[in-house]
């Protein structure tokens, strides 16, 4: 019997859901961070020099947002803006030493709770099956913000 793509749709989401508020929950508790700054620092921590436009182009959200998060990080002194020699309109992201430790102390606390959530519930198919789906929704642009 074959799964309805609504009732897949349905468990993705909902799943997505409160693993994102388990994730804002113990990442507060433990860091004082939620999980979009953590997202947002660990990007930087694998793409020194990304761009605000980097960042919401990777994270599809709108520039506005992602601007306004970056602005957050950098008032508590965990990212820093670096002129971009390659165009003065934009600003090169780089972590500080402190935003690379706490990307590093979070990090161990997002794999530590997901493999106590998650645990053996992907095996490998699943896990491909959602990388597949992901590198086609973003070769094709689907589901970009507008503004």
């Amino acid at each position: 019997m074959a799964t309805k793509l609504s009732d897949v749709f349905a468990d993705l989401v909902r799943c997505e859901t409160r693993l994102y508020n388990a994730l804002n929950d113990r990442l507060r508790e433990r860091h004082g961070i939620v999980t979009s700054q953590y997202e947002f620092l660990r990007h930087l921590r694998e793409h020194p020099g990304s761009r605000v436009a980097d960042l919401a182009a990777e994270f599809a959200i709108g520039i506005g947002a992602t601007s306004k998060g970056v602005d957050r990080l950098e008032r508590r002194g965990w990212i820093a803006r670096q002129p971009n020699p390659a165009d003065r309109r934009s600003s090169l992201l780089v972590l500080t030493a402190e935003g690379a430790s706490l990307a590093e102390a979070a990090g161990r606390t997002v794999t530590e709770l997901l493999t106590e959530l998650v645990g053996d519930a992907f095996d490998d198919a699943a896990g491909q099956a959602l990388s597949r789906l992901r590198a086609t929704l973003e070769r094709d642009r689907i589901g970009l913000p507008t503004g």
